[in-house]
């Protein structure tokens, strides 16, 4: 277990300075909502459950898939509560919406530890909660090339940021079996940092179109930990996560597509 640990904690100091330093990029070029978009990608749990499934085996990453299929639902009740705060409530401190958002996040995840859910059951429910926040989630007009780019120091403390929430979260769900580690797992660590960074910036909403952006990816990550979780046991771990990863592109797509009305 030594060597993968290593690894992990490796993978995880340079994969997420690097997502966020990128995510920073692509919002001061092409808007907060792009920015989004890209992050809702399954950068951090798809590395996790990898090691997982080698460290403790395919049933516990099975498992482990399913929960992360549904701690996207709680990302998207995450959403919803963020966008309320910020559009309804004007002029409401940054950490609010994020407080908020992350109370719903574990509100939702305390009812699936008690929930027992199949994967297919849960990829529906989540297909679902993201339909509803295609209809509702705000959809003004992004707002690219009409705030001010994000300074240096701003991308830097970002991507410290990120890191730190990142490996606080992973370790703690490692030691809470599979179910916890799944419904931890997708803990949307990335959009609270780029989100309270955009609206204490920019304002409500361009981080509330950030939000959004990275709720209509989650079909992305949905889709990929189905696969995983639905053929791991009869594939194995390479063969698992390589079809996954390579249905990824395809799904994203999709999702931009999705998108760009907004845009």
């Amino acid at each position: 277990m030594g060597p993968l640990v290593d690894i992990t904690f490796l993978l995880k100091l340079l994969l997420v300075p690097a997502l966020i330093l990128t995510a920073s990029l692509v919002g001061n070029r092409w808007g907060p909502a792009v920015s989004g978009w890209l992050v809702s990608l399954p950068f951090t749990s798809a590395p996790v459950i990898f090691f997982l499934a080698i460290g403790q085996g395919d049933a516990f990453a099975s498992s482990a898939s399913i929960g992360v299929i549904l701690g996207l639902a709680s990302i998207v009740l995450f959403a919803f509560a963020y966008c309320w705060l910020a559009m309804r409530r004007n002029g409401v401190a940054w950490p609010y919406p994020v407080l908020l958002g992350s109370s719903a996040f574990f509100l939702l995840t305390f009812v699936f530890v008690i929930l027992p859910v199949s994967s297919v059951a849960a990829f529906v429910g989540v297909v679902v909660f993201l339909l509803l926040a295609y209809r509702w989630l705000p959809r003004t007009r992004d707002t690219a090339g009409s705030n001010p780019s994000v300074a240096r120091w701003e991308i830097a403390f970002r991507m410290v940021a990120a890191t730190a929430l990142v490996l606080l979260i992973t370790q703690a769900s490692t030691i809470l079996g599979p179910q916890l580690s799944g419904l931890l797992t997708p803990f949307p660590v990335y959009v609270s940092v780029l989100a309270s960074s955009t609206y204490r910036l920019q304002g409500a909403m361009p981080a509330a179109q950030l939000v959004r952006g990275a709720t209509l990816g989650l079909f992305t990550p949905a889709v990929f930990f189905l696969i995983v979780g639905n053929t791991i046991a009869w594939l194995g771990v390479g063969p698992s996560f390589g079809l996954a990863i390579a249905v990824t592109p395809l799904v994203h797509a999709f999702t931009y597509r999705l998108l760009k009305p907004s845009l």
